[in-house]
């Protein structure tokens, strides 16, 4: 791969090398090294204008350092010999003050990454990144911008970013280990605030990101969000009772990013999980499947190792409603006496499903499952909130849609949802097949019964 503006250069990478023997020269047994560089350029409009540029540059090389029993971690951006030879002998003298850590370790060599060495395995670096100058990125923002089509209408601003980035990382370590990542990613967003005859307002939001300039849409963006604005206008409130609740595909990764978080190592060894002693139990539905799906060529969310240089593969975290999987560090794992798995869920898919209660959808997606649903709640946005990682409890504002027979009715603002997110998803009547490609969390249109809703 050629050398680009962004990318580890190769003295850089030779800077971590030495910094590796370095590192055990002055006394580590065991060292990991992560190297990273990153370069962001944003350009924002404000009603059809340019508003904003900026250009973020950030590299660092961050150390665990394993001395004597003991553990510690520390981040440098100077990377120059001279001065990472100072830092380091400082760093383990440090460490030698701490307390001994018998469980911290480099994972195993045979669980780590063996086939990343150039970056671009997966496909996730695009060359057209590197055509990319000022004068092109303002005109993509300038000419994704609708303020001026719709001059005179219901309008009252339009506040669009476009942005495209690099991210290059390398970890290696002193058992062997070095594994690279490079990705690019180009993304644009558009928020447009209208209003009402009354003169109230109602903003919409929407966007679009891939690893590959030609397929990202930055051109129905504004139409998508400024329709979405829109279809909030005469928005009435509904008597608080339970309802069948059917989650946007823009949405839906909000129900399931605390079910995964409940199944990080770090929670469960804190007993701080609603999710705890639930390893090979079904306390899920039946119907829901849950996988880890990391290795999918130019895809967003693609890895192929994790930040250990674990290799990460495809694989049931959650089957047939049974915890396949915790997420568990070396570290983690044997504090717990586990075997290690990774430190996280790198690309997770809900596939398509439906309760046997219920009727087969016609179409697995929003309409579809709207259909079948009959009547209810559309969820198309989260205002705040929270839940409990403990007990499971939560709390979020939503607003969205009532709808009958399958059809919106009229828009619904100021609501809540409650409850207790295991019998929520113990709920759960259909998934579709429709998730946002442009997402690293491949969750589609949900649906669920007799969800708690109030005012």
């Amino acid at each position: 791969m050629e050398q680009i503006n962004g990318m580890l250069t190769s003295e850089e990478i030779g800077i971590a090398r030495r910094a590796l023997d370095t590192a055990l020269r002055l006394g580590a047994q065991k060292v990991r090294i992560t190297l990273s560089k990153s370069l962001m350029d944003i350009i924002g409009t404000l009603n059809g204008e340019l508003d904003k540029v900026n250009r973020c540059l950030d590299k660092s090389m961050s150390f665990c350092l394993f001395v004597d029993g003991r553990y510690g971690t520390f981040s440098t951006n100077r990377l120059r010999d001279s001065e990472i030879e100072s830092f380091l002998a400082n760093a383990v003298e440090i460490v030698r003050m701490l307390a001994e850590d018998r469980f911290r370790d480099l994972p195993d060599p045979s669980r780590t990454e063996k086939g990343a060495r150039e970056g671009n395995e997966l496909k996730l670096f695009d060359p057209a990144y590197s055509k990319m100058d000022a004068d092109r990125r303002r005109q993509l923002a300038l000419d994704a911008a609708i303020f001026s089509r719709h001059a005179g209408e219901d309008i009252v601003s339009e506040e669009g970013e476009y942005s495209d980035s690099l991210i290059d990382l390398m970890v290696l370590d002193s058992q062997g280990l070095e594994c690279r990542h490079t990705e690019t990613a180009f993304e644009y967003g558009v928020e447009l605030t209208v209003k009402d005859a009354g003169g109230n307002r109602y903003s919409g939001y929407w966007w679009d990101s891939s690893p590959r300039f030609n397929e990202l849409d930055l051109h129905d963006c504004g139409e998508t969000a400024l329709a979405r604005a829109r279809a909030q206008i005469g928005h009435r409130r509904i008597e608080p009772g339970k309802y069948s609740m059917v989650v946007d595909n823009e949405n839906s990764s909000r129900l399931v990013t605390p079910l995964l978080k409940a199944l990080e190592g770090y929670a469960i060894q804190q007993n701080n999980s609603f999710m705890l002693d639930c390893l090979g139990k079904q306390v899920l539905p039946q119907w829901l499947d849950i996988m880890d799906e990391p290795r999918c060529e130019g895809a967003a969310g693609s890895r192929l190792f994790d930040s250990e240089g674990v290799s990460v593969r495809t694989r049931s975290v959650i089957g047939k409603g049974v915890v396949n999987e915790y997420f568990l560090t070396t570290y983690i794992a044997s504090k717990l006496g586990m075997e290690p798995t990774c430190d996280d869920i790198q690309r997770p898919h809900l596939l398509p499903c439906h309760a046997p209660h219920w009727p087969a959808p016609s179409t697995y997606d929003k309409k579809g499952l709207m259909e079948m649903v009959g009547e209810g709640i559309l969820v198309t946005g989260f205002n705040g909130g929270n839940s409990n990682s403990a007990t499971g409890n939560f709390s979020f504002g939503v607003e969205g849609f009532y709808f009958r027979d399958g059809k919106i009715v009229h828009p619904v603002r100021e609501m809540l949802i409650t409850g207790n997110l295991l019998t929520l998803w113990n709920s759960l009547v259909a998934a579709g097949d429709d998730p946002r490609l442009c997402k690293s969390k491949l969750i589609p249109t949900l649906a669920f019964e007799n969800v708690d809703f109030s005012a």
